[in-house]
């Protein structure tokens, strides 16, 4: 089964971002996480899709999407 993974390409499944935050007059802060570009592809990310964060406990966190899209059918040529 190694031979099966080796001929695969791998992904880089982790990425460092910083918690920015948006201060305005009148306003509470907002707090915002970008998804890296490479990541937003892997997954097929939209504008505007649905997301759920998840509280699992004081480190770690999961993003749920609400309604993933079905997977594109790829043609073998």
């Amino acid at each position: 089964m190694a031979s099966l993974y080796s001929s695969q390409k791998t992904m880089q499944a982790e990425y460092i971002m910083k918690v920015q935050v948006i201060r305005s007059k009148r306003r509470p802060p907002r707090f915002f996480v970008n998804v890296p570009l490479p990541l937003a592809a892997a997954l097929d990310l939209t504008a505007g899709e649905a997301v759920q964060w998840q509280l699992l406990d004081r480190s770690d966190l999961r993003l749920k999407r609400l309604a993933a899209p079905r997977p594109r059918r790829t043609v073998k040529k």
